[in-house]
């Protein structure tokens, strides 16, 4: 499974194209995009999750998942109608600008049923021209004649779902594939000619050294993918992994050495002229993750399948995580009994979603919007509890032209909050320090708005 996206470089103009283009189809993953263009469109995501392909995924055989296996073919059935039964939210409904297939292994679906759900988005929604649609795709679930029938449906971006280039390793966080069908796939990839292309690895896996994880970089690289995402492997209760591990102990590598693999990868990738834009994502330039990119900047987005949860007018609200209560929710929804559970987002819990969101990033915090959002004084305070990191080099001030601050500089604008406001324009974390450090980071900003 994957997570990720991928970037395009606009022109303004090219914007000014899709005028109010502010939509985005997340249909089993997600969606993003670049700076040039954020500053020109909204968005809005859709997504649809596999969510029952992703309880196979561990220990399962999913090789064995025929092309007509009922299980895929009556979920894809039950989505349909979802999207089809869902009231849109907005007076004017511009074309989706991406879809992302994830959740699970949805390159298991085959290309008939891709063709449905697409051909569903694009009737009740429309869809640009230029669309970015993405698929999650795991090594051993597709050959040549399934990548290029996907590719011929519209799908012009794959994210692989490598996780690791050692066969040991491959077993040790239970995935279906073998080293032998990741080189198969980067192969097929690169033989079907997808320019656009996402490969995903994962760090502090179980008995992982520090020569395995710099092998698996330098494959990556050689392998040429226009974007990489690095997950550290997170161990969770209640999950197979959280009763046969526990986090910092061997066999899992200790805090120290998962520092070091990040700040190897943040380090190799940057040598291979990948630009570090998010706390877990690289990228060549113009291949940022377009759809990951909603979450990251707080803007809306729709969700549809089983455990989706979507993010509409300021309010969150979520599907069933049961197939049973699924399929019940569809035919209430169908029957117009669905009362959506919203989750009302207070004003403090929106600015604090936008710091955490904003600090993941390369950009970071835009202080003059926040601001305007959320008033000058939490602004100020947000730069007063930082000093002591920008001194110590984990996080950045920046002006409105995003020159950095010295620390000579700051020292004296923060004696005066209205000088401190006009002067500073970002606030963001070093690359790798201050990212290794975003949990604690973002939680001190979290005291400062909600004390």
């Amino acid at each position: 499974m994957t997570c990720e996206c991928a970037g395009i470089e606009r022109k303004k103009a090219d914007c000014e194209r899709v005028e109010g283009a502010n939509n985005l189809i997340n249909v089993f993953g997600f969606f993003d995009r670049g700076d040039d263009f954020a500053d020109c469109i909204e968005y809005f995501t859709i997504s649809a999750l596999f969510s029952f392909v992703f309880l196979l995924c561990f220990f399962a055989a999913v090789h064995e998942t025929s092309e007509d296996d009922p299980r895929i073919s009556n979920y894809i059935q039950i989505l349909i109608r979802e999207i089809e039964a869902t009231q849109t939210h907005f007076d004017q409904h511009p074309p989706l600008q991406t879809i992302f297939f994830g959740g699970g292994t949805p390159s298991l679906v085959p290309p008939r049923l891709v063709a449905k759900v697409l051909e569903t988005l694009r009737s009740k929604f429309g869809l640009c021209l230029d669309a970015e649609i993405s698929m999650e795709m795991d090594p051993g679930t597709f050959d040549a004649k399934k990548l290029k029938e996907l590719m011929g449906l519209g799908v012009n971006r794959v994210s692989l779902g490598v996780q690791a280039f050692q066969e040991e390793l491959l077993k040790a966080c239970g995935r279906a594939h073998g080293l032998e069908e990741v080189h198969e796939a980067i192969e097929i990839v690169g033989s079907c000619g997808v320019e656009n292309w996402s490969m995903d690895l994962i760090s502090s896996l179980p008995n992982q050294t520090q020569e395995m994880w710099e092998e698996s970089l330098r494959l990556t690289i050689e392998a040429k993918p226009t974007h990489v995402s690095v997950y550290d492997l997170q161990i969770e209760k209640d999950t197979k992994f959280g009763s046969l591990y526990t986090p910092g102990e061997f066999p899992l590598p200790s805090d120290t050495q998962s520092a070091k693999f990040y700040r190897m990868a943040s380090r190799k990738l940057a040598e291979a002229n990948y630009n570090h834009y998010e706390v877990s994502s690289y990228s060549k330039n113009g291949f940022e993750c377009k759809h990951n990119y909603t979450y990251w900047i707080n803007k809306p987005f729709y969700a549809f399948g089983l455990g989706s949860a979507s993010y509409i007018n300021g309010t969150r609200y979520s599907r069933p995580k049961k197939l049973k209560d699924y399929t019940t929710y569809v035919q209430n929804l169908e029957g117009g009994l669905v009362d959506i559970q919203e989750d009302d987002v207070d004003e403090g819990e929106m600015a604090m979603d936008i710091v955490m969101l904003s600090l993941r990033t390369s950009k970071g915090l835009e202080l003059k919007s926040f601001r305007e959002d959320f008033g000058s004084a939490v602004a100020v305070e947000l730069c007063k509890v930082y000093e002591p990191y920008m001194k110590s080099g984990h996080v950045a001030f920046l002006d409105y032209r995003r020159r950095e601050i010295t620390e000579d500089e700051f020292s004296s604008l923060v004696l005066d909050d209205e000088k401190l406001e006009n002067e500073i324009g970002f606030i963001r974390l070093s690359d790798p320090d201050g990212f290794l450090l975003s949990n604690e980071l973002i939680s001190l900003a979290f005291g400062v708005m909600d004390p």
